[in-house]
């Protein structure tokens, strides 16, 4: 695999107290294990796992939707921008190795299906979406974590 492991941290631009201190634990505890960080680039989830693996070392690239760098995160080491919109989340979890999602927002939902419609890599829910089948019964695949640290240990289960 070509410029290593890669974990896209997706969640919303307005999250809460403790999505954010998740988030920048998650971004933290990548950075220690050498994962390269993607994300949205933006504020709240994606601000705070760019703080956290910064503040620990690691390496950030935001995959930004609009049509400059203006609104990026101060903590990314690369902006991509994609004049895309939302459209970027296909960018993002197409270039991931794994996916975590902190939090739940319409766009997180929509970074969590093209995960799973992707296949073949972990895909991470960590204080949000919850998919049910017609029964009520958890869609397979997607892991349910309770913790960072166990977040991170299921996205990372495949780095070898």
């Amino acid at each position: 695999m070509t410029g290593g492991f890669q974990v896209a941290v997706c969640g919303p631009a307005r999250c809460t107290a403790a999505q954010a201190k998740q988030a920048r634990r998650v971004g933290e505890l990548l950075a220690a294990r050498g994962v390269t960080v993607l994300c949205g680039g933006g504020p709240g989830v994606m601000a705070a796992v760019a703080a956290g693996a910064r503040a620990a070392g690691g390496v950030v690239v935001g995959v930004l939707p609009g049509a400059d760098r203006d609104d990026a995160s101060p903590d990314l080491a690369v902006a991509v921008v994609t004049n895309q919109g939302q459209a970027r989340n296909a960018i993002l979890v197409q270039s991931a190795d794994a996916v975590i999602a902190v939090g739940g927002s319409w766009g997180t939902l929509s970074e969590v299906a093209l995960a799973m419609r992707r296949g073949g890599v972990p895909v991470v829910s960590l204080d949000g979406w919850r998919v049910l089948d017609q029964a009520g019964d958890p869609v397979p695949g997607l892991q349910l974590a309770t913790s960072p640290e166990q977040a991170v240990a299921l996205a990372c289960s495949r780095s070898g």
